[in-house]
């Protein structure tokens, strides 16, 4: 989050990012004018390569009417916000450029379509057709080197025969698209490949011609499958989620009914074993339910009536009833597939350095293959033909696409094995910048702590009636939402189960200290420490009271008149299992943890020290946390920020990376944050930071490969040792190396 995002949050933005304003009717003869910019997304079947996304763009940015073009390779989308009165002259636009857009949606924010798209996954994609006419094309290919190889000539007819079989088999497809590229003035790898074919067959070398666009071809082919790994990564969380739920009808029947026309409110019915169809409360029975998929917990979770339960989890023991609580299209298992797939369209910073690169490299090496072919034969005399086939190399050589598809496939395993995992994370730039923090702060309640305290301690402050002042102070806590006032007034609904709460008038909640209000007439507040100096009726004797308690840890509550305290109740929070673990982490990884807390600094250290943290800052308002974050990012840079993702919001904000905890059932978290950890396991943090690092390394190696083996060959071909199928080896290769590469982060435990 950036901290403009908290205005967002307060005017209770639903994350969509694309939300427009009503404007005034159309007018005729000015109806672009005032149309609403309207967004709509195209999925795109053979758009797999930056060689296709800048032809597209390169055909679309002109056109009127056009305000902004978004393009996901890893998914296969386009989104346009255009001011055009139909998208039928986008789609006309793109089959000028042989490709078939399919409209995934036309609402401004809509999320993409699963079930429903008609793309198959995996080797199903690539039709039987295709491949047959690949084998036909790889044969007629090697019959044509083995012919010219044993009879030594290139230009016969049946080498030329077979050659042209190859050729119009296997890459008709490709010279296809190189005179779409030709006609659009558009330098892509189909362009260079088709000119390196069409120069081969120039100059007589049929059967290399023949053996370059098979492999080509071949190449292509291999990355789109490998490609469909990382694009059904996400996609295959959805297929946990059962298809069909056990409903109870009006009749009190149970039936089978397809899960996506479950209403909201609907009773389902769940056996042992089985995956949770939809998100939704139990109403009857008690189990033990795998919440992996979507918390990336190891362990079992137990269930009673009342918990949540998530679509796609696993009921591992017994049969319960459940209440609905959201539709399958808006379940927290679709929520976080629709997260992901939305920030992949977004920029990671090596990306944009990639494709800046690239705009520049493409055009610098073809102006060289240009001045190989033409300047030896006309300033020395040398001949033609072995100049002009350097040139050819060079130019088959010279397409970016390892460079630049690295990028996106190493990102997007990034995100697709956090995910996994129960860290989601909002975009590549999160997950490429996390190894660099240097400092993270956490809040003490509810994240290093497990939220819930107990009462420990009830002292009277004077002379009442303890069990009196711990029903107004009952009353009071039960209309905070505050953990500690929590903790009072479950503790007295335990104990006196059989008295009611006293009704409270002229209620005002004081921020950061307490809460006031008027019982039967007379004005009461229960506030900590710091409220009762401010109040002026602080003592001595309850200084050395309040100190003894919070030198133990303990969060201290005091119940006060106008004139004097009445009860001092002191309330113990524990420490998550996985706090001291997570925090030993971080430190290995040098990184400087820290502490934020609004409790007195006595408790604030006392945690602090059992979590094996080093500085820890009590007292905090939520302007003294935002300050403290400022003081870390002066004296540390990169920080981070681990809290619920509403109460910390500034902080949370202004933290280079904002970090939401158990953000499963809380949809403003899952919203809002920068990474949301899916339980409450803290050890998740540090497991972000190791993955980020990988991540950036595997990103690098891309770029030092893909470079390094067409800088060999550069080399190689300048010297004449370098032949055009070999080109092919050197940029389909090398794609095929980073492409594989980055999908080892799949693998990321």
């Amino acid at each position: 989050m950036r901290e403009n995002e908290i205005q967002e949050i307060a005017m209770h933005c639903c994350g969509d990012t694309n939300c427009t304003t009503d404007t005034a009717a159309p007018t005729p003869g000015n109806t672009q004018a005032t149309t609403a910019a309207a967004e709509v997304v195209f999925r795109i079947q053979n758009m797999d390569c930056p060689t296709e996304e800048k032809l597209i763009r390169s055909r679309l940015q002109g056109m009127e009417g056009i305000e902004d073009l978004k393009f996901n390779l890893i998914e296969r989308e386009l989104t346009v916000l255009h001011q055009l009165p139909s998208v039928e002259p986008i789609i006309r636009a793109i089959r000028t450029l042989d490709m078939e857009p399919v409209i995934a949606s036309d609402a401004p924010g809509a999320p993409p379509v699963f079930a429903e798209e008609s793309e198959a996954t995996g080797a199903q994609r690539i039709p039987l057709r295709t491949w047959l006419l690949m084998t036909v094309s790889g044969l007629a290919a090697v019959g044509a080197e083995a012919v010219a190889w044993r009879t030594g000539e290139e230009r016969s007819s049946l080498v030329v025969t077979l050659a042209l079989i190859a050729i119009l088999a296997g890459g008709a497809g490709t010279l296809r698209k190189g005179w779409i590229a030709l006609r659009h003035l558009a330098l892509n790898m189909n362009f260079l490949m088709s000119l390196a074919v069409l120069g081969a067959i120039f100059i007589g070398q049929w059967p290399e011609a023949a053996v370059v666009i098979f492999l080509f071809a071949l190449a292509e082919m291999i990355e789109a499958l490998s490609l469909d790994r990382a694009r059904n990564a996400i996609k295959g969380l959805l297929a946990m989620s059962p298809d069909t739920a056990t409903v109870q009808d009006a009749t009190d029947q149970w039936r089978d009914v397809a899960a996506r026309d479950v209403a909201v409110g609907a009773i389902v019915r769940v056996k042992p074993g089985a995956r949770i169809p939809l998100d939704g409360n139990i109403t009857v029975g008690h189990t033990t339910i795998n919440q992996a998929p979507i918390t990336g917990e190891s362990m079992p979770v137990a269930k009673t009536v009342g918990d949540p339960v998530f679509a796609g989890t696993i009921n591992e023991s017994g049969a319960f009833d459940y209440r609905v609580t959201a539709a399958q299209s808006d379940s927290t298992l679709s929520r976080i597939v629709k997260s992901v797939q939305q920030v992949q369209g977004g920029r990671a910073p090596t990306q944009r350095f990639v494709d800046r690169f690239a705009e520049l490299y493409i055009p610098a090496v073809v102006v060289l293959a240009v001045l190989i072919a033409t300047l030896p034969p006309l300033m020395m005399a040398a001949p033609f033909q072995p100049w002009f086939y350097k040139a050819l190399v060079l130019l088959v050589i010279a397409c970016p696409c390892a460079l630049v598809i690295s990028t996106p496939v190493t990102v997007v395993s990034g995100l697709a094995a956090a995910a996994r995992h129960g860290i989601l994370i909002k975009g590549g730039i999160y997950l490429e910048q996390g190894c660099q923090l240097r400092a993270i702060a956490f809040d003490k309640t509810g994240t290093i702590t497990q939220g819930k305290p107990t009462v420990t301690d009830i002292l009277p402050a004077g002379s009442g009636d303890a069990s009196e002042l711990l029903l107004y102070a009952a009353s009071l806590a039960s209309r905070s939402d505050h953990p500690v006032s929590a903790a009072i007034a479950a503790h007295w609904r335990a104990t006196n189960s059989a008295q009611s709460l006293l009704d409270l008038t002229d209620l005002q909640a004081i921020t950061g200290r307490g809460i006031k209000a008027v019982i039967d007439g007379k004005t009461f507040t229960l506030g900590n420490h710091r409220l009762v100096h401010e109040s002026g009726i602080c003592s001595g004797d309850l200084e050395a009271q309040l100190a003894t308690f919070e030198q133990d840890g303990k969060t201290v509550v005091v119940l006060c008149s106008a004139t004097s305290p009445l009860l001092i109740v002191a309330v113990a929070d524990t420490i998550r299992a996985s706090s001291a673990q997570a925090i030993a982490q971080l430190r290995s990884l040098d990184i400087e943890v820290v502490m934020l807390t609004g409790d007195n600094t006595h408790t604030a250290q006392s945690i602090a020290t059992k979590a094996g943290m080093a500085q820890a800052h009590g007292d905090l308002l939520p302007e003294g946390k935002l300050n403290a974050i400022n003081s870390l990012m002066q004296s540390h840079g990169y920080v981070g920020m681990v809290g619920d993702g509403i109460n910390d919001a500034p902080a949370l904000a202004k933290a280079n990376i904002g970090f939401a905890m158990g953000a499963a059932g809380t949809d403003t978290a899952l919203e809002t944050a920068d990474v949301a950890l899916m339980d409450d396991d803290l050890r998740k943090v540090p497991d972000f930071v190791r993955l980020s690092a990988r991540t950036r390394r595997i990103l690098r190696q891309n770029i030092v490969v893909a470079l390094g083996i067409k800088a060999i060959f550069f080399a190689l071909a300048l010297a004449g040792l370098a032949t055009l199928w070999m080109a092919v080896f050197a940029d389909m290769g090398a794609s095929l190396i980073v492409v594989a590469n980055g999908l080892r982060l799949l693998r990321q435990r």
